[in-house]
């Protein structure tokens, strides 16, 4: 590699600020290690996803410089390949900067810089300049959020929707096969008048079939990137046809509908869209503790709780109480949507970074993002392999109506609401039934039959 001296397992490289000392093994350069330097600060280093989508932008770039003139052909192909081989995982380890570092991104991009540019000499055989010919017509004020943005459309993309349209299918089933149960629904966490246990799970599926459009809807806003800004929007020192032409080579590559952002200045210096598709995951987020919840509740017992559904037994509860079972797929989902939550806090408050021209806020809202997207994905699909389709009901709920209060409402419309109240109550003190107590008061075996039909009382008007 050019300009590099060798010194007891380290060498000397030089930036702009003058020689660093840098591991001799390392493939980037004084930049990346005045960072690593810099920001002792966690020991998080960007994920998988986001370090593939920063080196997807690094070689769309680079094709779409070779072919405008740029760089030339060859070298642009060697960026091309090293690029690739970043993106497939093989350099992972030459991202060292900790993730709460400049808040533009820019020792991260530069790093990208580095590592691709060593890369590219070593299949060149001549210098590949980091900033001159890696990052043509780039800025780190464009392709961080780039990146940040497509890493998180693709999590969505391959993680959330396939999970959510895991769930949905395993409650839709569950609806149909829960539908002949007849339970007491519950209002208020009291008893309330019967419904079948499929329409409750009729309304959880219809819960996720409505997230998976929020995730859709969610992907859909974060395609729209800010690559092409450079460095205020203006897209100072790149090619005029360059944005337009690398999106689309980036949709080529990942199987996304990438576009350029119509308006470069709010595209980089706010959060907007970042903030907007978040809320969508919270939301996301916030329905699936609904129903893990209500499956919890329902699973409550199994004998001294509601106990109207067994939940699936997936390991030993309890350390000293023999034969406890939790519901710990159920409470490893309602963690994530705690995490989830406080990512959306977080991304929130990130827009305070956004100063004028730009956001310096991004490398935490980038991780933040992501990983709200894969937790979600991955805890849906747990929440569905492991609890909803191996759910069955008891027959408790069914045992229940009979004995319920509010079979009282049946009879409201046949002797009117105040009557039907103190037969509740009356029931309520005496332990007898409501079936019981309208018989004394001259209702015949078939009119309750008819009047009390908990099956009947599950449908409309």
């Amino acid at each position: 590699m050019a300009g590099i001296e060798q010194r007891h397992g380290t060498r000397i490289e030089r930036d702009s600020m003058g020689e660093m000392e840098v591991p001799e093994d390392a493939l980037y350069g004084a930049s990346t290690q005045r960072a690593v330097i810099n920001f002792p600060i966690s020991g998080q280093r960007f994920p998988r996803r986001f370090i593939r989508a920063q080196a997807l932008i690094k070689r769309a770039a680079a094709e779409i410089n070779g072919e405008l003139g740029l760089i030339d052909p060859e070298m642009a192909a060697a960026i091309v390949a090293a690029a690739q081989e970043v993106a497939d995982g093989a350099y992972d380890d030459q991202f060292p900067i900790d993730v709460y570092q400049t808040g533009s991104g820019t020792s991260t991009n530069t790093n990208f810089n580095e590592v691709i540019s060593h890369l590219a000499e070593r299949r060149l055989g001549r210098r590949v300049h980091p900033n001159d010919h890696v990052n043509r017509c780039q800025s780190s004020n464009d392709t961080i959020p780039t990146a940040m943005q497509l890493a998180a459309a693709d999590a969505i993309q391959g993680e959330l929707l396939p999970g959510l349209e895991r769930l949905e299918g395993a409650l839709a089933a569950k609806a149909e096969e829960f539908m002949p149960i007849v339970k007491t629904g519950r209002t208020h966490l009291q008893d309330a008048t019967p419904i079948r246990l499929g329409q409750e799970f009729r309304g959880y599926a219809g819960q996720v079939e409505r997230a998976a459009r929020w995730a859709a809807q969610a992907r859909d806003e974060l395609l729209v990137v800010p690559l092409g800004g450079t460095a205020v929007g203006t897209g100072i020192n790149a090619h005029p046809a360059f944005a337009a032409r690398a999106c689309s080579r980036l949709s080529a590559l990942t199987g996304l509908r990438v576009q350029e952002a119509p308006n470069h200045f709010c595209a980089q210096n706010t959060l907007d869209l970042v903030i907007s598709a978040h809320a969508r995951l919270r939301a996301i987020a916030l329905a699936l503790w609904k129903i893990g919840s209500d499956v919890r509740l329902m699973g409550m017992g199994p004998r001294a709780g509601i106990a109207e559904l067994a939940l699936p037994e997936t390991q030993p509860g309890s350390s000293i109480m023999p034969g406890k079972v939790n519901p710990v797929i159920i409470e490893s989902l309602t963690m994530v949507v705690a995490r989830v939550v406080g990512n959306d806090a977080t991304i929130g408050f990130c827009q305070t970074g956004s100063l004028l021209e730009l956001n310096v806020m991004m490398p935490v809202a980038a991780v933040s993002l992501l990983e709200s997207a894969e937790l979600l994905g991955r805890s849906a699909r747990n929440f569905s392999e492991r609890c909803v389709e191996g759910l069955t009901a008891t027959e408790r709920g069914p045992a229940l109506v009979e004995n319920g209060l509010m079979l009282a409402t049946a009879l409201a419309p046949e002797i009117g609401y105040d009557e039907a109240a103190r037969i509740a109550k009356e029931a309520l003190r005496s332990g007898r039934t409501i079936r019981e107590l309208a018989r004394e008061r001259g209702f015949s075996d078939e009119q309750l039959d008819r009047i009390l039909d908990p099956a009947a009382l599950t449908g409309t008007g």
